[in-house]
């Protein structure tokens, strides 16, 4: 099977640290183009990838016959824009998230999706996590019996902000940055919906970087997150069931911590837990260091070339990015109004407007057997 040529558009941090040194780094991919409006930006993506053809315009590299596929990582604002071209042109499309700015930008990409026989996904690869992979086969399993609750935190510390990220109209602020991916792993973990959002803003260094939301799915379960750019450094989701709870801390288990319910807790237990991390050695300080150290960014990548060299479809799709960014919005709502805000039920419910490639939640569990 011949080469997946792909050409990379943006070339920020993430792209940078994450997207080229994997694509680079993947066998059956070639890196044809790059898309880089900043000159200096443009010429240290070519002197990592001499043989690709750099351009300041991603429309340029979209007419490229050669370009077979492309992974988009422009700032949030030329999201849809780029995907739309990129799809219409017969592209292969990752479009790291969100997969817009606003809902009806959103419904543009997905119009173009169901139009197009290229495949599409979404970069919300914290579904290939392992740590959150084995979670969901907990949950599958009912090790944790009926769900009582879902409580999420994924914060940030404060660092210098690119100036789109520091502007909701840019794509900025922490619930299109931070809580877009929580509300997709919070349905993609209990296979359910979210129906009510509750939510209120902050704004200290830049626009709404912090945020608490507070979720209703479609059979009641209640999720509770925290989001903020301006913070500490930290990621963790607790699931709790009537048999059991769960915890991910992405930045330092080694595996997903179970609690078995009516369990007393043992005064070693918090006597050893200092010892911990300790135990954990280099893998966690890898973590912290590097992001492209986070395995599912691979796994994620992987699973995209597999499927576009394939032309097989796949998920989280369109569809999924389009959810998340529809309670993103609720939330937005609710945060301006100080009222609870049903989401659209038009992308939930509303079967007919699901695109070829889109699955419900609870049964999208892409396999990274490719990666």
């Amino acid at each position: 099977m011949s080469a997946l040529r792909v050409g990379l558009l943006g070339y920020g941090r993430i792209a940078e640290a994450v997207h080229l040194p994997i694509l680079t780094g993947l066998p059956g991919v070639e890196i044809v183009g790059i898309a880089e409006a900043d000159p200096a930006r443009r010429a240290e993506a070519l002197r990592r990838a001499p043989r690709a053809v750099a351009s300041a315009s991603f429309e340029h590299i979209l007419c490229r016959p050669d370009v077979d596929a492309v992974v988009i990582c422009l700032p949030p604002a030329l999201h849809a824009d780029a995907a739309v071209a990129a799809l219409e042109a017969g592209k292969h499309v990752y479009l790291e998230k969100p997969i817009a700015t606003t809902l009806g930008d959103a419904r543009r990409v997905l119009e173009a999706s169901r139009h197009s026989p290229a495949v599409a996904m979404i970069g919300f690869n914290f579904r290939f996590s392992p740590l959150y992979r084995a979670a969901r086969r907990e949950i599958q399993a009912g090790a944790l019996g009926e769900l009582v609750g879902v409580r999420s935190v994924f914060a940030a510390s404060s660092r210098r902000l690119p100036p789109w990220k520091q502007t909701r109209e840019g794509g900025g602020g922490a619930l299109l940055d931070l809580a877009s991916h929580h509300v997709d792993l919070v349905r993609f973990l209990t296979g359910r919906e979210v129906r009510e959002v509750f939510a209120a803003v902050r704004s200290q260094r830049s626009e709404a970087d912090t945020a608490t939301l507070h979720l209703r799915l479609a059979d009641g379960l209640l999720v509770q997150s925290f989001v903020s750019l301006s913070a500490v450094d930290e990621d963790r989701l607790d699931i709790y069931g009537q048999a059991g709870g769960l915890a991910v801390d992405r930045y330092r288990s080694l595996g997903v911590e179970t609690t078995r319910a009516g369990r007393p807790v043992r005064r070693t237990d918090w006597l050893l837990a200092p010892l911990r991390p300790l135990a954990r050695g280099a893998s966690l300080l890898g973590r912290l260091r590097a992001p492209s150290y986070e395995p599912s960014y691979r796994a994620a990548l992987a699973h995209f070339v597999a499927a576009a060299r394939a032309h097989r479809p796949t998920s989280p799709s369109f569809l999924d990015g389009s959810i998340s960014l529809a309670v993103v919005e609720a939330a937005e709502e609710s945060a301006r109004t100080g009222r609870a805000v049903l989401c659209p039920s038009i992308l939930v419910d509303d079967a007919a407007d699901r695109p070829p490639q889109a699955t419900r939640p609870e049964l999208s569990e892409a396999t990274p057997q490719e990666a």
